[in-house]
């Protein structure tokens, strides 16, 4: 196994792949930004050093500064955890040049999967059902009126290197498409430095889900099933679970098989999840795929038992996936996971300072995933998830249950949080009969308040 692995995040996220390694007999550097300096993921590493000043564009995003780090610490392996630069090939390709083994897919497939009409079309190729939309990417708005009078309004312009809703627009007649396909490039070349875009059908009301699969080295994929990722706002996702309640077994089959025979074929490898919208006649259609460990990956470790970052170190050491996971795979029970943010739960803004007090709850099937603790300061300059809440029970019922009841013991005072906006939630009708999609939250909060 790896001597030593640097660990490129910060975080929650830093503080799991921490664990994985340490439980796996693995030193650990953790790099952080001087904003982070008494984060606990640099109390816990082996050895910790600092890569820059507080923005992430200068330290935790600087590719030559997190190589130098590991080149200093003589690591073997660099994990990326997700967000960062976990989805970035050029990095992939610099720690292949550095001889360090990134942990993650190649840097090609990075790459082919990052640009998403690419991404599309190799799904296509290999009979995954993808949407209706452009052959490739749409030069002018002239010849985006032209797909979209072929594909049908409403349709959807979205950015080839998008990602978190950026670069996308919903165009539902002609007369809007020109001004909304100006803004989407503008805003795409702003974010991604990118600014191509292409053409889908737009599916009103659709759930959002999405299959967890691993693939090791030596040319093995195994789908870990699906979540339900359907409660989200601008496109940002706050609550998730596993499985879903509108997977049948037969679907869930028939992706799952349809999924590793193409990431085979392409050259996949380490863990990834593929992303589909389900209309309302149950038809999945993919959209896009992160090469990345996923924020929600905790619910897939509770039903299946399976420790996924354990599993990316090993897949990246050279083990196979028959000597990694069980013989037979199954779902058991139902999990869910909150993402608490620091943000005012009505108004969304952000929140940052000293944590006055801190109190997470326990107990059987439940978890937390968190670096914060008491005393501790949330900086300004990152995204705002601070901690996820993982429930795991016998059914969806007990599931949502524990949920309300560590909801009500999770404790953070100093800022604003998220925590209240989840017990309304979960106290939503409903969402606690299952019906909803990704249109739920702005319904939920165009409600007066009661």
């Amino acid at each position: 196994m790896f001597r030593k692995v640097l660990v490129a995040n910060r975080g929650e996220i830093a503080l799991r792949v921490l664990n994985a390694c340490r439980e796996l007999g693995i030193r650990t550097v953790a790099v952080y930004s001087e904003a982070d300096r008494n984060s606990l993921h640099v109390r816990f590493a082996d050895e910790a050093i600092c890569i820059g000043p507080p923005r992430a564009a200068d330290s935790y995003l600087n590719v030559p500064a997190v190589i130098s780090a590991a080149e200093i610490y003589n690591v073997d392996a660099i994990h990326p955890g997700y967000g960062l630069l976990s989805e970035n090939a050029n990095f992939a390709e610099v720690c292949r040049a550095s001889n360090i083994k990134f942990i993650g897919p190649p840097p090609e497939v990075t790459r082919l999967m990052g640009e998403k009409e690419k991404a599309r079309q190799a799904m296509k190729a290999a009979k995954v059902p993808i949407l209706p939309g452009s052959d490739g990417i749409i030069a002018t708005a002239e010849e985006a009126q032209e797909w979209a009078e072929k594909v049908g309004y409403p349709v959807m312009l979205k950015a080839k290197a998008g990602g978190g809703g950026r670069g996308m627009r919903i165009v539902r007649n002609a007369e809007e498409l020109p001004n909304l396909f100006h803004a989407a490039y503008t805003e795409a070349a702003n974010a991604f430095g990118n600014g191509e875009l292409y053409m889908e059908k737009f599916i009103e009301q659709p759930r959002h889900i999405e299959f967890q699969v691993l693939a090791d080295e030596h040319g093995h994929v195994v789908s870990l099933f699906e979540r339900e990722c359907s409660i989200q706002r601008r496109h940002q996702k706050l609550i998730e679970e596993a499985p879903s309640l509108q997977v049948t077994p037969k679907m869930r089959e028939e992706i799952g098989k349809t999924l590793c025979r193409c990431l085979t074929d392409i050259g996949y490898q380490n863990a990834g999840t593929v992303e589909f919208l389900m209309d309302q006649d149950r038809e999945l259609y993919f959209i896009e795929m992160n090469t990345r460990i996923q924020v929600e990956h905790p619910i897939t470790e509770a039903v299946t038992g399976i420790d996924m970052v354990k599993a990316q170190l090993r897949i990246a050491w050279g083990d196979r996936l028959s000597d990694i996971l069980p013989a037979k795979l199954e779902i058991r029970g139902h999990a869910i996971e909150c993402r608490i943010n620091a943000e005012h739960p009505q108004k969304f803004t952000p929140s940052a300072g000293k944590i006055t007090a801190f109190n997470v709850p326990g107990g059987h099937g439940v978890r937390v995933d968190t670096a914060l603790y008491a005393e501790g300061v949330v900086p300004p300059y990152y995204d705002s998830l601070i901690a996820k809440l993982i429930v795991h029970g016998v059914n969806r019922e007990e599931a949502i249950a524990k949920m309300e009841r560590a909801l009500s013991q999770f404790v953070v005072q100093g800022i604003d949080t998220s925590i209240s906006l989840h017990q309304a939630i979960f106290a939503d009708p409903g969402f606690r009969e299952g019906d909803f999609n990704t249109k739920f939250m702005e319904r939920f909060l165009a409600r007066p308040p009661a």
